[in-house]
C-alpha cells in the first residue's frame, strides 16, 4: 500500500495533564495503557506506526496551562521525544502569546531544537487567532516569526468538549485575517471546523494560497457529508486522526474507512501522503 502521513496524533506527557482533562481522554478507552506506554517509549510508538502502516506522524503538543495543563516545558518534551526519529516524527509545539516574553527568540529556539510546526489552539489557549488585531502584540510576533522561520502554523478549528474550553474562539473565519496579514505563512486549519463550521473552512482553504486543512477528528463516514466537494481542494487537505482524542477509537480503522470513501485514488494519494510530504520535507 502507498505510504501514509498522519499529521495529527496526540502523544503527550501524561503527568502534565490536568486530572479532569486526563479523565476525559481516558473515558471509555480500553487502550489507555498503550497510550501511556507510547508516551514513555518512542520505540514502542514507532512499532505502533509500523503496524498501522503509517510512515510519518505529526506529534501535536501546545502550551495550555489554563485548560489542559501544559506549561512551556511541553515543547522541550515533544522535541526530545521526536528526536528519537526526526525523519518519522514531526514535532509540533507552541508559543503562548500571553505567557512568553520574547516571542521571536522562542520561535527561533523551538526551530533549533527540532520543532517542525507551531500549534495555536484558540479554545484551549483562550484567545482568538486574530486577536493581534485587538492588541495582542505577541501573537502578531509569533506569526511573523513563524513566517520568517518557515514554520507552518496549525490552528485548531471546531468545537472542544474539555472543561474550560472557549469555543467562541475556534470559528475558522477568525483565521481569515491570518491568511490576509501573513500571506507567506503556511496555515493548517485542524479538524476542518467540524462539526459546525465546515463551509467556512472550505472557503478559507480555497481563498488563501497557503491555507490548508487537516481532517483529523472527523469520523470518516461523515467526511463526504461535511465536505462533498473535497476533491476540489485535494491539493490542500492533510490526513490526520486526532488519536487518541475523545471520540477517536483508533488509527488503523480510520485509514481503512477513509480508503473506502468514494474519493478518486489520485485525490486519496494527495490527502494521505503527498500534501504533508510537500509541507514537511524530510
Amino acid at each position: 500500500m502507498p505510504p501514509i502521513i498522519d499529521i495529527h496524533i496526540h502523544i503527550q506527557p501524561d503527568e502534565m495533564v490536568r486530572p479532569a482533562a486526563r479523565e476525559l481522554i481516558r473515558r471509555g478507552r480500553r487502550d489507555y495503557h498503550d497510550i501511556q506506554k507510547y508516551a514513555a517509549s518512542p520505540k514502542d510508538f514507532l512499532t505502533f506506526l509500523d503496524e498501522a502502516e503509517i510512515e510519518r506522524a505529526g506529534i501535536i503538543n501546545y502550551v495550555s496551562p489554563d485548560v489542559i495543563g501544559f506549561t512551556p516545558e511541553v515543547n522541550d518534551w515533544c522535541a526530545k521525544y521526536c528526536s528519537s526519529d526526526p525523519r518519522r516524527l514531526l514535532a509540533f509545539g507552541s508559543v503562548h502569546p500571553k505567557y512568553m516574553f520574547d516571542v521571536p527568540a522562542e520561535v527561533r529556539r523551538l526551530k533549533k531544537i527540532g520543532i517542525r510546526g507551531l500549534k495555536v489552539h484558540p479554545s484551549h489557549q483562550l484567545f482568538a487567532p486574530n486577536e493581534y488585531r485587538n492588541g495582542l502584540g505577541p501573537l502578531r510576533a509569533m506569526y511573523e516569526s513563524a513566517q520568517e522561520a518557515g514554520l507552518p502554523v496549525m490552528i485548531h478549528t471546531g468545537t472542544s468538549i474539555f472543561a474550560g474550553a472557549r469555543n467562541v474562539y475556534a470559528q475558522p473565519m477568525l483565521a481569515d485575517d491570518v491568511g490576509v496579514d501573513f500571506p507567506n505563512l503556511v496555515v493548517i486549519l485542524a479538524h476542518g471546523g467540524r462539526p459546525l463550521w465546515m463551509n467556512e473552512a472550505f472557503f478559507l482553504v480555497r481563498r488563501h494560497a497557503n491555507m490548508y486543512m487537516d481532517i483529523s477528528g472527523i469520523p470518516p463516514h461523515k467526511l463526504m457529508e461535511y465536505f462533498p466537494r473535497i476533491e476540489e481542494i485535494a491539493d490542500k487537505v492533510l490526513f490526520g486522526t486526532d488519536w487518541p482524542g475523545p471520540g477517536v477509537p483508533g488509527v488503523r480503522g480510520n485509514i481503512d474507512k477513509f480508503r473506502a470513501l468514494p474519493i478518486s485514488p489520485g485525490a486519496q494519494q494527495k490527502i494521505l501522503y503527498d500534501n504533508a510530504a510537500r509541507l514537511f520535507p524530510v
